[in-house]
């Protein structure tokens, strides 16, 4: 018993046809009978009789008939709830962002997003980017937005904007000029992102420049955010280093000062999703949107 054998006795039913059926479903009045007649078969029961040149249903075709009727409904429902989902008119969308989306892009995707599609329910896991590569790569966040470097295997990276890492103080004559590993080393630090320490994608290319002169990075204190290392920075007790969009941010300490590295150090911001796999329409419109809005902030004002 199929749903378009079933499709077929509603119809029939309702318009005491076959021809009438076989009209609205788009096929040929022998196709009905046919299918009715397999119908019948398979449950050995007859579900129709012939009166003058209308159809009336058996005893068998009125208990069928209520039972066909809510199935066929469902797969009506089914197919309207898939189809919108296709135009994204309904359900939700989960997207992985990096932890600092908010100083990027975060405010202005969820408002144009919201009023494009006021249906859709949006999740923005704001992770380390650490923790969005592991998302994407087990199948549990469709596509992601991180900072490279990320361990790429298993994964697609489109890479959509470079900010560039600076270093701040609230000593202004420690960021006077563009600093170098080892004026760093000299002054207390504190870094953000402890759970993922070196893991951190930021974090991994300041120790790999500091490895690269013999030197060693040994923190003060570590704070799980960027607002808490640059609370700690701006009081005087450690340096830290900031991305240049968080610079621009109207959260951003006044009493700090900062410089670039004396070897220009950069955040690559990317788009990340598993290798051969496809975007729903809802994903490619964010992802479009972040794109827009990163390229739009990237342009000289």
């Amino acid at each position: 018993m199929t749903i378009t054998q079933l499709r077929a006795f509603v119809y029939a039913a309702d318009s005491g046809s076959f021809t009438s059926a076989a009209n609205r479903l788009g096929v040929s009045q022998p196709t009905i009978s046919a299918l009715i007649r397999k119908l019948e078969e398979h449950h050995n029961l007859v579900l129709f009789i012939r009166t003058g040149r209308r159809l009336s249903l058996t005893a068998a075709g009125q208990e069928l008939l209520g039972w066909a009727r809510q199935i066929v409904e469902t797969s009506d429902r089914a197919d309207e709830a898939l189809f919108e989902l296709r135009g994204i008119q309904r359900g939700s969308v989960s997207l992985g962002v990096l932890r600092n989306a908010s100083f990027y892009f975060l405010a202005e995707l969820v408002e144009q997003f919201h009023r494009a599609r006021p249906n859709v329910r949006l999740k923005l896991y704001g992770q380390n980017s650490f923790e969005v590569v592991e998302g994407v790569r087990d199948g549990v966040l469709e596509a992601g937005i991180v900072v490279l470097p990320v361990p790429d295997e298993q994964l697609e990276v489109f890479p959509l904007l470079q900010d560039e890492v600076l270093w701040t103080s609230s000593h202004p004559e420690r960021v006077a000029q563009p600093v170098t590993m080892e004026q760093i080393v000299q002054n207390p630090i504190v870094l953000y992102d402890a759970s993922y320490s070196w893991n951190d994608p930021t974090r991994r290319q300041l120790n790999e420049r500091a490895q690269r002169r013999g030197l060693q990075i040994e923190p003060l204190v570590e704070v799980e955010y960027m607002e808490a290392a640059l609370e700690l920075a701006s009081r005087g007790i450690a340096d830290t280093m900031i991305s240049q969009a968080a610079t621009r941010s109207a959260g951003f300490p006044k009493n700090l000062h900062c410089a670039p590295f004396e070897t220009p150090l950069y955040d690559t911001i990317a788009v990340i999703r598993r290798r051969n796999s496809v975007y729903s329409p809802a994903i490619i419109e964010l992802i479009d949107l972040v794109s827009t809005i990163l390229k739009r902030a990237a342009q000289p004002a």
